[in-house]
């Protein structure tokens, strides 16, 4: 083995999987450098750390895309990851195309496909690794090397992915709202960014205060994200918080974002809720793509358990599907106890 293993029960199962993945990884290199496509979750940085290990840290650099809308402390994470791992690290810039895409409606995939893994590939002078696994759209196709992008955990789980980060030694900072995958926050964005001043600040500014007020309390959030959704005129926030804190803390958070200009109206996913999407005809007309939008894209980051009204839009601008409304059902879920901020 090349590493130094952490104390894992199935050390030995693990560590051949290890072993397997940095031949491959060599042998598909070749000669060629790696770029990795570095975000710094838990993804990229297991596939950072076994690319160093398979060719060595000169043929390795982590390429990491900006965006108007990456959390503050990504930047400082990613690059003493870098430092750390005595890797070269660059950033490159996305955020006009991002932008562009938003301006049709959010669409998180043409933005992993289009800025995100682009840029990078127009940096790179090689092979360009992701760290796309099992459960992404890429891992589940099945293939690991497409148009120039390189997947070495396409077949790997999350949960085999965490182990391998345990066996590595690999620990992951917390970007935003997830301490496992990277912080994007313009995908709390439920609708078309026609105004970046308008509808873009409202999603950035509220997700940042919202971590800001979250970092002082010494409470774990399995969800924690404000989603702005609304007609294009008018921003409405809703707070997800999983599990709820007691309720001095939710009223905390909920003054700080009401005192953000673009939003109009703040509430507190405290209960079932039904969400009023519009989505264009070739969305609304197909019933995988509205499951997938209402089971996988938007359930997943809500606090409690959504029901979605489906109807058709007539903006040929609306490329995907907006939440323009919603109402809550049922009682209020009850809180936790917390200290108070």
């Amino acid at each position: 083995m090349l590493y130094r293993p952490m104390e894992v029960e199935n050390i030995s199962q693990y560590g051949d999987l290890i072993d397997s993945l940095i031949d491959e990884i060599r042998k598909t290199a070749g000669d060629k450098d790696l770029y990795i496509a570095f975000s710094g979750g838990l993804d990229s940085s297991v596939v950072a750390i076994l690319s160093k290990l398979a060719i060595g840290p000169s043929r390795v650099t982590l390429v990491t895309t900006k965006f108007d809308f990456t959390y503050p402390q990504t930047i400082e994470i990613v690059k003493n990851f870098a430092i750390s791992n005595g890797l070269k690290h660059v950033f490159v810039d996305g955020s006009e195309w991002q932008r562009k895409i938003w301006r049709s409606g959010p669409a998180c995939n043409a933005c992993t496909r289009g800025p995100k893994l682009e840029s990078v590939k127009k940096y790179a002078n090689g092979i360009v690794v992701t760290g796309a696994e099992l459960e992404d759209t890429w891992g589940q196709q099945g293939i690991k090397m497409n148009n120039g992008f390189y997947s070495p955990l396409s077949s790997l789980s999350r949960t085999q992915i965490e182990e391998i980060a345990k066996i590595l030694g690999i620990k992951i900072n917390k970007i935003g709202e997830n301490a496992k995958r990277e912080g994007c926050i313009l995908k709390h964005l439920l609708k078309m960014m026609s105004s970046f001043e308008f509808h873009g600040k409202s999603v950035y500014d509220a997700n940042v205060a919202l971590m800001k007020i979250l970092n002082n309390i010494d409470l774990n959030f399995e969800i924690a994200n404000v989603k702005i959704v609304g007609p294009l005129s008018k921003n409405l926030a809703l707070i997800n918080l999983s599990p709820l804190p007691q309720e001095d803390v939710m009223n905390s958070v909920k003054s700080e974002i009401s005192k953000i200009p673009q939003i109009s109206n703040v509430d507190i996913v405290d209960r079932p809720i039904k969400l009023k999407i519009i989505a264009n005809p070739g969305i609304y007309n197909d019933p995988k793509a509205r499951y997938w939008i209402e089971k996988g894209r938007l359930q997943p980051d809500f606090a409690t358990p959504i029901t979605v009204e489906w109807r058709i839009s007539s903006n040929n601008r609306l490329n995907t599907f907006q939440v323009v409304d919603y109402e809550f059902l049922n009682a209020v879920i009850k809180t936790r106890s917390s200290p108070s901020i």
